[in-house]
């Protein structure tokens, strides 16, 4: 079963928006746990917006399930993941003041430094995933030399494009995941995924190792209760 990993950074940014602990980031990722989530992750930006360090490092000693941490591998980042190391490491390029995640990797462009991070993390004992556009077979290609573990292909144009029409919105990410599949790498997902779309991209794709969802999921949990939208969103991997 493809696991689901809920993005608990929209939590955070509640918290943050009042100051002080509600809602309590630790304790809601403890109850994601026990309604049936596979993992946790989190994406801390540089300037803390949502998901601090510290959380980070408070989350690590208390989850039970799969910790997954997104971002940027500047210096500081690759020392925290480093310090803390989760089960997996997603590497996301995102510049400083971007609002949210808009781009995969240009694995030909940065080869040498998704090379040499990759190999950084994985001799730490961590796994790594790398988030990529699945309209560029060559760039998936580039992604297995670098040796990284997994790739997570960026469904935002699936997402946007899915009521046009959810079977060539898909078209492009069924390719990438199979020719991924076929050169033994991991297939993660993620982005803009919902109870709208996300079970017929899994029917699709049944063989994804794991998707990352946090807007939808938590926007979702507003009107639904959390335990009850975990299990709808599980029930779509099914």
């Amino acid at each position: 079963m493809t696991k689901l990993s809920v993005n608990i950074n929209k939590v955070a940014t509640i918290r943050n928006a009042r100051g002080g602990n509600i809602p309590n980031v630790l304790q809601f990722a403890l109850d994601c746990e026990r309604f049936g989530a596979q993992g946790i992750t989190v994406h801390p930006r540089p300037d803390e917006r949502h998901i601090r360090y510290q959380d980070v490092r408070d989350l690590k000693p208390i989850l039970t399930t799969e910790f997954n941490i997104e971002g940027n591998p500047i210096d500081s980042f690759t020392n925290l993941v480093k310090e803390v190391k989760p089960a997996q490491v997603t590497l996301v390029p995102d510049a400083e003041d971007v609002l949210t995640s808009n781009a995969g990797w240009d694995t030909i462009t940065h080869f040498s430094f998704l090379k040499d991070k990759v190999a950084e993390f994985q001799e730490a004992g961590i796994r790594v995933s790398i988030f990529i556009d699945a309209d560029d077979l060559h760039r998936i290609e580039k992604a297995k030399e670098i040796g990284t573990d997994r790739i997570e292909l960026y469904t935002e144009s699936y997402a946007s494009g899915y009521a046009k029409g959810k079977e060539a919105a898909v078209e492009n990410f069924v390719r990438a995941a199979n020719y991924a599949h076929e050169i033994g790498l991991g297939i993660n997902a993620g982005h803009d995924l919902s109870l709208e779309n996300l079970e017929y991209f899994h029917r699709q794709i049944p063989f994804l190792d794991e998707v990352s969802i946090g807007h939808a999921l938590i926007s979702d949990a507003l009107y639904l209760g959390i335990e009850n939208t975990i299990q709808m969103y599980l029930n779509q991997l099914r």
